[in-house]
């Protein structure tokens, strides 16, 4: 069976993905023939080969044009993927009045070889400078050396904050986000041999390059708070796109619609779209379904999904991550989280709700034999990962491709996987061993234990094993490494089957009792008097706790047959 595995070890967002997808054999200018379909003015698309890690993949751009439109012109303002953005003249700063503006959205800023626009960008990454390069005439130039350029800013109470610079492809970008609010005095320092240019401007909100629903189609009128699903949903339908690209589409767009309509109390279609609702949000999630299709629309699954940790600045304010409409969107289908320790945002909502629809099950790789893989590039270099999103192409056999249909099958029992990191020992301190269980739980390990069992020559000896998230294991492999007598571990990724799980509290004579219980298809199959409550129960009541478990259990039995 023709089947596509998404990697996301290092998270996904819609960029990233259509990067893996046209790496995978996607034809970029199909694609954006495709896209022409949805009439929508003032973007192009970008794809163009990269590395992050050293790992070689396609950067996939959507860019905006910001200019203004005559009256009698119809033409279209997107140019062809893979060509540089050619820049265009502009007037100079003059005093009293607003910067010109570059391509970018960014002020354009006169310096002694030309034009440098002020960018900042904030689809699907926290945002950043970016600095575009021009010569006098406007055209679009390679960028200085970065160690050459500062770019400073004042904001009220002169309070200053100094971004030094790195090579992006065509752009610099500033090696540090940028905190909100976006209203300050910019001030750009350029090395020119012995000497250093200054070049100050003002840099204000409706300047900057602000992916929060401002870019238009040609019969949109600006609306601070940007499109909403219904508004979406019409420009998609109408549009001359297949009807299964219309149909995940709106689907994709319907998902993020319900979580943000849950985060602000109301319904799916008058929930207003921010960060997607945007011209190139729209042009991701619409092209990610193109894409599928253009492969053949292949059954997809998943690695587990993993989150970094920390804060993102998004249109709601400042949240821990899981960003809101994240957390939202994969929960509503089920889907497990695990946070990592990169201190970054991993899974946009567009790619969140990529997942949530396209991808039937979320495990490791079982049986795929792989014929394509393709590399999506991300924006930002990692601290602990490669920003990168590998899709693997492949097939399934027919046993696998029946085994993965059981294990989504007719029960309701919840399903995930873990990590089983385990050792043999025969030379460890009992003290010592029961520090480590101790230190493993604390750092959030699923389970631990210990196992007598027979070693070389007739020595007693124990299993040592940790149970713990996928994510988590060379974590747990390194602390059993370093706090234990192991000169090695062994791994392996093993499925679980979960009871779905319920407390109830039950009334005994002595008086309540929580009980957790496990059901299988509705119907109450475990039942068990949670220890605590017993405890604290057998201690105010003055009777042995074996009581107290006789009480609950005889309550649970009568419970059950009712």
């Amino acid at each position: 069976m023709n089947t596509l595995y998404l990697d996301i070890f290092s998270g996904i967002s819609g960029d990233m993905f259509l990067g893996a997808f046209i790496d995978l054999g996607v034809d970029v200018h199909t694609l954006e023939r495709e896209l022409e379909k949805l009439q929508l003015e003032g973007w192009q698309i970008r794809a163009a080969r990269g590395q992050k890690a050293n790992i070689e993949g396609v950067k996939f751009d959507v860019r905006l044009e910001h200019q203004h439109r005559d009256e009698h012109s119809h033409g279209r303002t997107h140019s062809h993927p893979h060509l540089q953005r050619q820049g265009r003249d502009h007037a100079h700063d003059r005093p009293g009045t607003s910067p010109a503006q570059g391509v970018h959205g960014g002020p354009l800023v006169e310096t002694s070889q030309g034009q440098v626009e002020l960018s900042v960008f904030e689809t699907n990454v926290p945002p950043r400078f970016r600095l575009y390069f021009h010569d006098s005439k406007g055209k679009a130039t390679a960028p200085p050396a970065p160690a050459t350029v500062t770019l400073e800013t004042i904001r009220p109470g002169k309070k200053r904050r100094a971004f030094k610079f790195k090579h992006q492809g065509d752009y610099l970008e500033a090696t540090e986000e940028l905190p909100e609010p976006h209203e300050f005095t910019a001030v750009l320092h350029m090395k020119r041999g012995t000497r250093t240019e200054r070049y100050e401007t003002e840099f204000v909100e409706n300047h900057h390059h602000h992916d929060h629903g401002h870019s238009h189609g040609p019969d949109d009128q600006p609306d601070e708070h940007g499109r909403n699903f219904s508004e979406i949903q019409e420009l998609i339908e109408r549009s001359a796109l297949s009807d299964w690209v219309k149909q995940k589409s709106v689907a994709v767009f319907h998902r993020i619609a319900v979580a943000e309509g849950q985060i602000h109390g109301l319904p799916p279609e008058q929930v207003h779209f921010h960060e997607v609702g945007a011209v190139d949000s729209i042009i991701d999630i619409v092209g990610a379904c193109v894409a599928l299709e253009l492969l053949g629309k292949p059954r997809v699954l998943a690695g587990p999904v993993v989150e970094g940790s920390g804060f993102i600045q998004c249109a709601h304010g400042r949240f821990p991550l899981p960003a809101p409409a994240t957390l939202s969107v994969l929960g509503a289908r089920g889907i497990e989280v695990t946070q990592c320790d990169e201190p970054h945002e991993l899974v946009t909502p567009t790619g969140a709700a990529l997942l949530a629809e396209f991808v039937e099950s979320f495990g490791p790789m079982r049986g795929l034999v792989a014929t394509k893989i393709g590399y999506g590039l991300g924006t930002r270099d990692n601290k602990t990962r490669p920003n990168v999103l590998r899709a693997i192409l492949g097939e399934l056999p027919d046993s696998v491709s029946q085994l993965s249909d059981f294990r989504s099958g007719n029960n309701d029992w919840e399903t995930d996987t873990v990590a089983a990191v385990e050792t043999n020992l025969d030379d460890i301190n009992a003290e010592i061993l029961g520090h480590f269980v101790e230190k493993a739980f604390a750092q959030g390990a699923l389970d631990v234990f210990h196992t007598p069992i027979q070693m070389k020559k007739n020595r007693p000896g124990v299993l040592l094993t940790e149970l713990c998230a996928a994510a988590d294991a060379d974590k747990f492999s390194e602390l059993m490494l370093r706090e234990t007598s192991a000169f090695g571990v062994r791994r392996h990724i093993a499925e679980r089957r979960k009871l779905k799980r319920e407390f109830l509290t039950v009334k005994t004579a002595f008086g309540e009792v929580t009980v957790k219980v496990g059901k299988l298809n509705g119907k109450m199959v475990q039942a068990t008097p949670e220890f605590e409550s017993c405890r604290k129960l057998a201690a105010q009541a003055g009777v042995p706790l074996k009581v107290i478990y006789e009480a609950a259990t005889s309550q649970i039995r009568m419970t059950n047959d009712e």
